[in-house]
């Protein structure tokens, strides 16, 4: 049978208390029925959840503030497992483009009440795709943060250690305004994460495309060749090898994260009718599992997350598919396990090596189906990706109603830290410190002419450099700002691309070659208040 979109309603009486001013008013969402909401049952799917909800999710509670009005909770793959959206005792939902295809899970409902209207935006979780998916079957944008940059107080866990709150929307603006309201730090949740975001370099985007055979669908195949021509227009494309990307994705029902499903909610796995079957069969595979399953586990994990590594240097973000298919009610009722499995192929990796992801639609389908792309990026890339997203979509970057544009990342190491004679160049331009870190470990700083003492990085392949990195502080410069500071940096000095310890990538003082002169290397100092202390 065809499923209900939402298990639970509120009443236009119960909605009254809500709504007000803020960036979100005379908005309506629904969410996902495993994420409190004050006064309603938090089912996840399992009719024997009735109890309602004490208080609602720290999430919730942020878009309640904003004036967002909240219409229901939706249906959904029984404790967040799966993404097919067919396993609910509450029957499945399908997509609105086709009621004989799925809409995608765990979190159906919330993909249908936004496609059909009965809500502004919804709330989703995604750990293995869950958000992606029914974006995806339902011609969405579907935005999955990096990991604890939403917290997840008040949301059942599926895998607690990968669970993610994620907001899907009709486009990259709505979600972008909702993504702002949503994304706070929350002290009681503790895998919450204070994350910096990296804005996109300037100049065309680099794009990743994984090198052959993807193993997708007739319908697939095509809308996706029709996705990388698109993708040429928006910037560069470089061929990757996306090998351990898909092998890390194998790894979550087959490794450690399988028993902490079992942790979460292993003890409702019993023979009681209201359990899913499939449900029920996949997590109790993880109470099998050992401590030795898990420490190889992770250890694997480790391994593939370094070979993904080169790639994040080189791109801006990795675009795939979100998933290889579109399967029927009928094909996933034939093989409810392995239609799943391969719905994941391209979506399961994601938390496991710590990326921020967001789904926006892709050319149809030749059959009418709709087909979704997502572009991809290591965690505190989230803003830079929706801004990608938005041009993917033919929308303003940074379209958040009264949003300024983004602000550029952009690493000082000598004379416009703070306190240091040129650090008025960027209070004059309303730059704001972000932090303090160091660069990648193979940069070397070296003493370079001007007006006065500034020192130079260049990288260098193979080296490493003493005290592992330089010190540098990373400053958040308006957008607008950039092109008239760019104007005072002097030869031999530029800016660009800057990789820090942490792998990430913003823009930085880099030393042209004739400009890094051996004799005046001064990496030993670890940085350029060493230096100056030493000269004092």
């Amino acid at each position: 049978m065809t499923g209900p979109v939402f298990i639970s309603t509120l009443s236009e009486e119960q909605r009254a208390v809500y709504g007000g001013d803020g960036p979100l008013a005379g908005l309506t969402f629904a969410i996902k029925d495993n994420i409190d909401l004050a006064g309603l049952p938090t089912t996840a799917a399992d009719p024997r959840n009735t109890e309602p909800a004490a208080e609602s999710a720290f999430v919730v509670e942020r878009l309640v503030e904003a004036g967002a009005v909240p219409v229901g909770k939706t249906n959904l793959d029984q404790y967040a497992t799966g993404l097919v959206g067919t396993r609910t005792p509450y029957g499945a939902c399908t997509s609105v483009y086709s009621d004989t295809h799925v809409s995608g899970g765990s979190s159906s409902g919330s993909a249908v009440a936004v496609a059909r209207g009965l809500a502004d935006f919804a709330l989703g979780t995604d750990t293995a795709g869950s958000g992606r998916v029914p974006a995806a079957f339902n011609g969405l944008v579907g935005v999955k943060p990096s990991r604890g940059l939403v917290s997840t107080r008040g949301v059942v866990p599926a895998c607690r250690t990968l669970d993610c709150v994620t907001v899907m929307a009709r486009s990259v603006a709505l979600a972008r305004r909702v993504f702002d309201v949503m994304h706070a730090y929350d002290d009681r949740d503790p895998l919450a994460r204070r994350l910096t975001q990296v804005a996109l370099p300037v100049g065309p985007p680099v794009i990743g495309v994984p090198q052959g055979d993807l193993g997708l669908d007739a319908g697939h195949d095509l809308a996706w060749k029709q996705a990388v021509e698109h993708a040429h227009e928006l910037g560069a494309v470089v061929p990757v090898d996306v090998t351990p990307l898909l092998e890390a994705a194998e790894l979550l029902y087959s490794g450690p994260w399988l028993a902490e499903r079992w942790l979460a909610f292993g003890d409702r796995m019993d023979d009681d009718p209201a359990v899913d079957p499939t449900v029920r069969d996949i997590v109790r595979r993880g109470a099998a599992l050992t401590a030795a399953d898990a420490f190889a586990g992770f250890g694997r994990l480790a391994e593939l997350a370094r070979a993904t590594e080169p790639l994040w240097s080189r791109l801006d973000a990795l675009l795939l598919p979100v998933t290889p298919t579109h399967p029927t009610l009928a094909e996933v009722a034939a093989d409810p396990v392995g239609v799943n499995a391969r719905l994941g192929r391209f979506t399961n990796m994601a938390n496991l090596l710590d990326l921020c992801a967001v789904a926006v639609p892709g050319p149809p389908r030749a059959d009418g189906l709709p087909f979704g792309v997502q572009l991809l990026a290591p965690a505190g890339h989230d803003l830079a990706l929706l801004d990608l997203a938005a041009t993917w979509c033919g929308e303003p970057a940074a379209a958040g109603e009264g949003r300024e544009a983004d602000d550029v990342m952009l690493a000082v190491a000598g004379a416009h830290l703070s306190g240091q004679p040129l650090n008025g160049e960027l209070l004059r331009r309303g730059a704001t410190l972000a932090h303090t870190t160091r660069t990648a470990p193979d940069y070397r700083m070296f003493l370079v002419d001007g007006p006065l003492p500034r020192p130079g990085l260049t990288r260098v392949r193979g080296g490493t450099s003493p005290g592992e990195g330089v010190e540098v502080e990373v400053w958040r410069l308006p957008a607008t700002q950039l092109a008239g500071f760019t104007a005072t940096v002097l030869p031999p000095l530029a800016l660009g691309p800057l990789e820090l310890a942490d792998g990430s990538s913003v823009l930085g003082f880099v030393c042209t070659a004739d400009g890094a002169d051996p004799a005046r290397d001064i990496t030993g100092f670890g940085g350029w208040r060493a230096w100056l202390a030493s000269r004092s």
